[in-house]
């Protein structure tokens, strides 16, 4: 009778939980978030630069590469960030009013301080990513 009443007890228990699941999900808008990125890509007096840039002490694709790659991304002023995590390697493209080397250099080695960047150079063009 007592595993019963357990049973009966853990079974009341997962209803109420499931029954409790909200179905509805809420949605939430951050302010300004569409319109700072149409701001940047549309800004047809901005004078956009390239830069390619080696970043050493990064260990993993999805913890380092993406995080530093995302903070990147949200620079006031960037228009584009990819990070390479196999050849260790940044391209960014920003609106050189907005940003300058030692902005994008702060923001990687503020993610980590065990991540360094190393010869940042303006191109024309990208280096094509594997």
């Amino acid at each position: 009778m007592k595993i019963f009443n357990s049973a009966l007890c853990y079974l009341f228990v997962v209803m109420a939980l499931i029954s409790c699941k909200d179905n509805n999900p809420q949605v939430v808008e951050l302010p300004n978030s569409n319109m700072e990125i149409a701001k940047v890509e549309n800004d047809p007096n901005a004078t956009y630069t390239k830069v390619e840039f080696g970043i050493e002490g990064m260990s993993c694709e999805m913890g380092c590469a993406k995080t530093i790659e995302k903070k990147l991304a949200k620079m006031d002023g960037v228009k584009s960030a990819k990070v390479d995590f196999k050849k260790e390697m940044a391209m960014v493209e920003y609106n050189e009013a907005k940003v300058t080397h030692l902005d994008l250099k702060e923001t990687v080695t503020k993610v980590g301080k065990v991540y360094k960047v190393k010869d940042i150079k303006e191109v024309d063009m990208f280096s094509q990513s594997e």
